[in-house]
Parts: C-alpha cells; sequence; structure tokens
C-alpha cells in the first residue's frame, strides 16, 4: 500500500523564507569585508585606494555575471541554479580567509562576485513561479529584507568572530553557511505544477504555470534581441545605474564611514551600525505592503509600484544631513532614513520587473536590468574613493542625495508600451 504524500500548509510560504535566508547569508558574505575593513588594510598595508579597488573587482565580477546568472537560472530552472550559485559564492567566501595581499584579496572578491547575483535572478523567478500579483510586492520586500537582515546581522557578527577567533574564521565560518542552507532547499524546492507536497487548496492560489510554446531552436541573439530593444528594459536599467550606488555606499563605505570619520572602534561599530540597516530591513517590507495595499484597493499593479517609488523618493533625499549631524545617533538616524527609503524603493522595482515581464525570460530579464546595479557600483566605488581620499565624505552624501529624484523621472515611463515577446527558454 503507498502513503499518501504529506502536504505542508502555505508552502509557499515556507519556500519564500528558504529564499529570505539565502539572501541573509548572501550579504553577511558580502558585508564581512566592509566590517572588517580597518582590520584587513592594517594587516595587508592598503590604503582607501587599494581598498576601493578590490570592491571594483567584486562589483565587476558582480556586473558581468548578472548577465549570464540571469540566463542559467532561466535554463537549468530554479532549484538546480539555485544550488550552483550558492555553492560557488560560498566557497569563494572562504576562500577570503587565505588572501596574503592586496591583489588575492581581489581576486576571492572578485571570484565572490561572479557567483552572488544568482540569488537575485532566482529570487524573483521563483516568486512569479510561487505568487499571485497582489502577494508579489509583499513577498518581494520580505525576499529582499533578507539583504538587510544580513547587512544588520553582519557588524556584531563579524566584530565578534574576528575578535574571538580572527578576522580569517569570520570568513570560513559565514562561508559554511551557505553550505548548510542548500540542505533545506533540496529537499524542499520544486516548481507548483511538480511538487508533491503541495496542496489542493494552495494549487488553486498559485499561478498557472505558462503554456510551453513548441518552436523551433532559435539562437541565443533571437533571444536576448526582444528584451534589448524593450524601452522598459533600458529605463529600469538606468534606474539601478542611478540608484544602487547609494545603496553600496552604505554597504562597503558606511562603516568605514563610522570608524575613520567619526573615530569608531570595531566594538562600537559592532554595537551601533546594525541599525542603519534594520531601517532597511523594515523598507524593504513597508515597500513592498504598502504596493500590495494599494493594488488591493484596485490600484492597477504598475501605477501601484509608482506611487510608492514616489514616497521613498521624499525620504531619501535627506541623505546629505548624515555628514552634518553633531552626534552619533542623529547620523544613525539620517543614514537610516536613507536606507530605509532606498530599500523600499529597491523592493517595489524588484516587484515591478515580476509584474511587467513575462515569467519564461523573467530571470534573463532580471540580470540584465541588475547589471546596471553592478556598473553603477562599479564606477561610483572608484568616485567614492577617490573623493574620501582627495576631499571627505561630505561631498559624498551631498551628491547622493540627487540619485534617486533623477531615476524616478526614468521609471515613470515604464509600462507605458506592451513588452515584447521572447522565445520559450
Amino acid at each position: 500500500m503507498v502513503r499518501p504524500t504529506l502536504t505542508i500548509p502555505r508552502l509557499r510560504w515556507w519556500i519564500l523564507g528558504l529564499l529570505f535566508l539565502s539572501t541573509v547569508i548572501n550579504y553577511i558574505d558580502r558585508q564581512a569585508l566592509s566590517v572588517l575593513a580597518r582590520t584587513i588594510q592594517d594587516e595587508l598595508g592598503m590604503d582607501d585606494v587599494a581598498y576601493a579597488r578590490v570592491v571594483q573587482a567584486f562589483l565587476l565580477a558582480y556586473t558581468v555575471s548578472y548577465l549570464a546568472s540571469g540566463r542559467i537560472t532561466d535554463w537549468l530552472g530554479t532549484r538546480t541554479s539555485m544550488v550552483a550559485f550558492i555553492t560557488w559564492w560560498s566557497l569563494a567566501n572562504v576562500a577570503t580567509a587565505f588572501a596574503t595581499s592586496a591583489f588575492t584579496l581581489g581576486l576571492y572578491r572578485f571570484l565572490l562576485g561572479v557567483g552572488e547575483p544568482g540569488n537575485y535572478t532566482v529570487g524573483p523567478k521563483a516568486i512569479s513561479e510561487w505568487f499571485q500579483p497582489r502577494e508579489r510586492g509583499l513577498a518581494y520586500g520580505i525576499y529582499t529584507m533578507g539583504a538587510t537582515v544580513g547587512a544588520t546581522l553582519a557588524p556584531p557578527l563579524i566584530a565578534w568572530l574576528a575578535m574571538t577567533l580572527g578576522w580569517r574564521a569570520a570568513f570560513v565560518i559565514t562561508g559554511g553557511l551557505g553550505l548548510i542552507w542548500l540542505l533545506p532547499w533540496l529537499w524542499l524546492y520544486r516548481a507548483p505544477h511538480q511538487h508533491p507536497r503541495l496542496s489542493e487548496a494552495e494549487r488553486l492560489v498559485v499561478p498557472a504555470p505558462e503554456p510551453v510554446r513548441a518552436e523551433q531552436p532559435v539562437s541565443e541573439w533571437a533571444r536576448w534581441r526582444p528584451l534589448l530593444l524593450q524601452r522598459d528594459t533600458w529605463l529600469l536599467l538606468a534606474s539601478r545605474v542611478l540608484t544602487d550606488p547609494v545603496w553600496y555606499f552604505y554597504l562597503f563605505w558606511f562603516p568605514k564611514y563610522l570608524t575613520d570619520a567619526r573615530g569608531l572602534s570595531l566594538v562600537e561599530l559592532g554595537q551601533v551600525a546594525w541599525i542603519v540597516y534594520l531601517a532597511a530591513d523594515l523598507g524593504s517590507v513597508v515597500g513592498g505592503w504598502l504596493s500590495g495595499r494599494l493594488i488591493a484597493r484596485g490600484v492597477a499593479p504598475i501605477a501601484a509600484r509608482k506611487a510608492v517609488l514616489r514616497v521613498a523618493v521624499l525620504l531619501v533625499v535627506v541623505g546629505p544631513s548624515v555628514a552634518f549631524a553633531p552626534s552619533i545617533p542623529l547620523v544613525l538616524v539620517a543614514a537610516g532614513c536613507v536606507a530605509f527609503a532606498h530599500l523600499a524603493w529597491q523592493a517595489t522595482i524588484g516587484a515591478l520587473i515580476v509584474d511587467r515581464f513575462p515569467q519564461a525570460s523573467l530571470a534573463t530579464t532580471f540580470g540584465l536590468i541588475a547589471a546596471g546595479s553592478g556598473f553603477g557600483g562599479m564606477v561610483s566605488t572608484g568616485v567614492v574613493g577617490y573623493v574620501v581620499t582627495t576631499y571627505s565624505y561630505t561631498p559624498v552624501f551631498v551628491g547622493m542625495a540627487a540619485l534617486h529624484p533623477l531615476a524616478l523621472a526614468l521609471v515613470w515611463r515604464v509600462g507605458r508600451r506592451a513588452p515584447r515577446s521572447v522565445p520559450a527558454y
């Protein structure tokens, strides 16, 4: 007698929880370098320009890899591609423990950058497979919140590991987290229409799989061409180029700002830096929840996303006050406001992409658009390194306040034309 397979209630939310955890781990691995920057610079004899080049090496790989990661995700599927990506970046993070110079440090962070974008092409594809439009904003916000939870946990966790076991052990331990994560992922994840533990009640509320069209084999160019000729692709890519440098600055430079410009020790940094990233946690959830509420009240999905983006822009312009705040608590309040607004923006942009493009090519499209994130971060990191070394942090805080308003002018034009069809993958 064959026993029936037990179903898992609210299975789509358990899967979202795993994506949230993978994003937490992704950001802990990424943030480890910025938390330990001063310690590593002193041991390896690196100045701020050399540190900026290490960050640029990561962002160069991150940018280029986005283009391939999306295509790999659509090709291999959500489950298998995630296994490949998290294995790669976890091993690269472990390898960072063996850096002996600025060059080897840059090499290992370059390899980290090769693997990490896959987390952000798999996530949106999984959300499109498991969540209806009215839930996608909240789902994407929770998934994105993993990044800020990781950034929140990283300062105290990494500082404690470094002070207890040494900075090299911190990279080994945090890299091992991703390899452990693979176990529940391999057990739990399947596409909805293939999942043996999906209840009949939940099967009725997850999106139906898109029909697979029987087509003649097409070239890679034929697959990419509709995406490259779609105006919305370039508008959204340009918006990422403009706005993501703000987040990269708060990830890679803000902890250094607190130690270099505000005089905090590693212990003090671990005690307070997490507050800014906690504000970002709240922003990602509130941004996703708010657009979902607007949709539930009858607002069209794209219009709801744009309304939330407009609110985020009003908040993010307080950024320059970070440089002029007379005390650490006020620095954290101002920086937290910017982090809250940017993550609300980022979660909403992600949901907008999921709304706008077909599921069959979503990961490829998302990877192409997100490449703008890495490009903007790579260019801005070089600029930040030069400005901080030559002048101070103040021009950076002031200049970044203009980026989100410029991006809003671009995003406002999204959705005015129907997207081009893309061959099935």
